[in-house]
Parts: structure tokens; C-alpha cells; sequence
């Protein structure tokens, strides 16, 4: 990685941390007046719109996995949804504080359910991080219910890591991103159907701005991946915090209190730990296997 590819895929995740954080203010803006699973739907369909011509050179019937991409874009989809009532109920920050235990999910599922080793220091580190979760969430008096749709969301993308580690041994990353996309628009619409009531023309601008802003973070966080390494752009996914932050101060006069902080960098501080021991074992795996 050279120094000025590791600055431009620096500034691709800073530009995708903002574009996260207008996903999580356009949400809140359309609270109350369209309901988080019409907006899935839109936000589906959208982006869709967005990377159809790209997708059209997709051959999508080479997929062995056809039934799976189904069920991984109802999790996906379900992923959305709880992180949106989220963003439209509770305080934006501590909601995006709680998507970061993301990566600790990921870690315990695969020591729980596919038998992987994890090592010490990444279990406690997860275990650390969760710590964190309970100092933003704050149990007791200034508990907010609508953050564990925050946390229902995390777990949902974790499944979804978790099934993409099996399927992406016998598939292409084209087909797993087009197949996604594909299943979810006809999903959302079901799910939709039974709350639908139909935006009003500003209404739909703000979803199919949504639905562009989805597409270009994708393509944002893909490109910056190509160019550096995981270990470097790992910490710079944890920017989307700050923007948020900034955003809702500048939008809706949120002000993120000190617990926000100190929990989210917890979990971000475990996430990193985790991170670099997977590295080191994965490192020492490789060295073992060469003698």
C-alpha cells in the first residue's frame, strides 16, 4: 500500500462515515410519517435503480446459492429495518454506537456456531466491548427500550457475515452484492404491503436520495477495500460515529452525552483488539502450516 493510495482509501471511508451519517438524518426526517418498513422497501428499490446497469452484466444463474441469497436479504432487509426504527426513535449517536458490536458478534458467532478458535484475547475483548454496550444503553432510570432495535440489527448483519464466510467459497462477490439487491426489492414490497401508505413527491425525494446515498457508500467502502488493506480501514469505519454525531447536533440539536462516548469507545477499543489478535492468529495459523 503506498502512501497515496492509503490516503485516498482514507478519504473514501471519511466520505462514506458522512453518507452514513445523512442515511441515519433522512431516516429520522421521515419518522413518523413513513413507516420503517415502507422506507426498507424504498431503500431497496433505489438502490437497486442505482447499480442496475451494473448489474444487468451479472450472471446470476451461475449461483449455487440461490435459496440462501433469498433468506440472506430477509435478514438484510430485517437488519435495516430494526437499525431504522432505531435511527427514528432513540438518540442517533447511541444508535450508531450499538451497529459497532457488529465485528464482536461476528467474532462469538463463529466460535459458537462454526467451531472456530478464537483465543483468549479476542473473547475478552468481545466481553469487554459488551461492557460498553451496557454503559451506552445505560440499564435503569435512563434506559431507552427503541436502542435494542439498534442491537437487533447488529446481530442480523452478524448472521448475515456469518452465512457470507460459507458462501462466499463457491460464489463471486458480483453475484453475492447483485443477488442481494435483487431478492430484497420483491421482499421489501411484501413486508411493506400491510402498513403501505404512499410519500407524498418530498417524501419519495428524500427515499430515492436514501436509495442513491446506499449505493455510493457501497461503492465508496468497496473501492477504498480494493485499495488498503483491512487492518488499516478497519478503525476508519468507526468515523461514521462522530458524523452522525456532528450531523444530528447540526440537524436536530442532539447533543451525544459523555456515556455515548466512553461506551462507544469501549466497543470501538474492542473491536480493535479483536481485530489484531484474529490478525496475529490467523498470521500464526500460516506459519505453522509452512514446517
Amino acid at each position: 500500500m503506498t502512501g497515496r493510495s492509503g490516503l485516498l482509501a482514507a478519504g473514501l471511508m471519511l466520505a462514506a462515515a458522512v453518507l452514513a451519517g445523512l442515511d441515519a438524518v433522512i431516516v429520522r426526517l421521515l419518522a413518523g410519517e413513513v413507516h420503517p418498513l415502507v422506507i426498507g422497501f424504498f431503500r431497496a428499490l433505489f438502490g437497486l435503480a442505482a447499480v442496475l446497469p451494473w448489474i444487468r452484466r451479472v450472471d446470476l444463474r451461475a449461483s449455487p446459492w440461490r435459496w440462501m441469497h433469498v433468506l440472506r436479504a430477509g435478514l438484510k432487509l430485517a437488519a435495516l429495518v430494526a437499525v431504522f426504527v432505531a435511527f427514528a426513535h432513540a438518540p442517533l449517536a447511541d444508535a450508531m454506537a450499538l451497529t459497532f458490536t457488529m465485528p464482536l458478534l461476528v467474532t462469538l458467532g463463529a466460535w459458537v456456531f462454526l467451531g472456530e478458535s478464537i483465543g483468549r484475547a479476542r473473547l475478552l475483548g468481545a466481553l469487554a466491548g459488551f461492557g460498553g454496550v451496557l454503559i451506552v444503553v445505560r440499564p435503569g432510570a435512563g434506559f431507552d427500550p427503541w436502542l435494542l432495535f439498534a442491537f437487533a440489527g447488529a446481530v442480523l448483519t452478524a448472521a448475515i457475515q456469518l452465512m457470507l464466510r460459507h458462501m462466499t467459497h463457491a460464489d463471486t462477490t458480483q453475484r453475492l452484492v447483485a443477488w442481494n439487491l435483487i431478492a430484497m426489492v420483491p421482499l421489501g414490497l411484501l413486508a411493506a404491503a400491510a402498513v403501505w401508505t404512499t410519500p407524498s413527491p418530498a417524501q419519495l425525494g428524500l427515499l430515492a436520495l436514501q436509495g442513491a446515498l446506499g449505493a455510493l457508500n457501497m461503492t465508496l467502502i468497496t473501492r477504498a477495500f480494493a485499495l488498503a488493506d483491512v487492518s488499516f480501514l478497519a478503525p476508519l469505519d468507526f468515523l461514521r460515529l462522530p458524523a452522525v454525531a456532528v450531523l444530528a447536533w447540526l440537524v436536530f440539536a442532539e447533543v451525544a452525552p459523555g456515556s455515548t462516548w466512553i461506551g462507544a469507545g469501549i466497543i470501538v477499543a474492542a473491536s480493535l483488539i479483536s481485530l489484531q489478535a484474529g490478525k496475529r492468529q490467523k498470521n500464526s495459523s500460516q506459519e505453522r502450516q509452512r514446517y
